[in-house]
């Protein structure tokens, strides 16, 4: 997940900015810290302009956290090689994705530890995430099996769960940078519990 991509303020959209500026004050500061009045001085852009975008803080954040992990998923799935092997394509598409969230490590913190503070709203936008990384993970295991052998959907979210742990005790340990060194173990908790 990582940063949004940045252009020049005059070719942005304003919503594009905000999101912008909220990814970089709060990696700065963290986002408890971070004030309305700073996003939008960050931004170049009014108060108002950020309240026809957005309710609130939260929700602004929220935004972010939701097409940052459609990034990190639209990478996940164009990483997906069908001709190979489920367990290589797995493999494949795990290093992909480490690779794309070490890109942005200022980003990474807020993301995968700041939504943990946002209570339900944040908890709801934290779970839609997970389902999709688990639908992929169904879809990419169970593309080539017969149901016998299929992964079941808990098994799958158990796996985007251990994988989500990794990349979260990365990130408490400040190893973003080596989050690429995580794909064999990942691979390997996905392997068994697609057994």
């Amino acid at each position: 997940m990582p940063r949004p991509e940045a252009a020049t303020a005059t070719l942005e959209s304003p919503d594009t900015r905000l999101l912008q500026a909220l990814a970089d004050v709060a990696a700065e500061k963290g986002l408890a810290a971070v004030t309305v009045a700073d996003v939008v001085r960050v931004a170049g852009v009014s108060k108002r302009t950020f309240y026809e975008h957005f309710s609130d803080k939260e929700a602004c954040f929220l935004q972010l956290y939701r097409l940052a992990s459609a990034s990190a998923l639209r990478t996940l799935r164009e990483a997906v090689q069908p001709g190979l092997p489920w367990q290589a394509q797995v493999e494949t598409a795990l290093c992909a994705y480490f690779a794309h969230l070490a890109s942005g490590p200022q980003l990474l913190r807020l993301l995968f530890v700041e939504i943990h503070h946002l209570g339900e709203a944040g908890s709801a936008v934290r779970r839609e995430v997970m389902g999709e990384l688990a639908a992929f993970m169904l879809n990419t295991v169970n593309r080539d099996r017969s149901a016998a052998r299929a992964l079941s959907e808990p098994m799958a979210v158990a796996a985007v769960g251990a994988i989500t742990e990794l990349v979260l005790q990365a990130v408490e340990q400040n190893r973003q940078a080596d989050l690429t060194e995580l794909a064999p173990a990942a691979s390997e908790v996905v392997r068994r519990l697609a057994q």
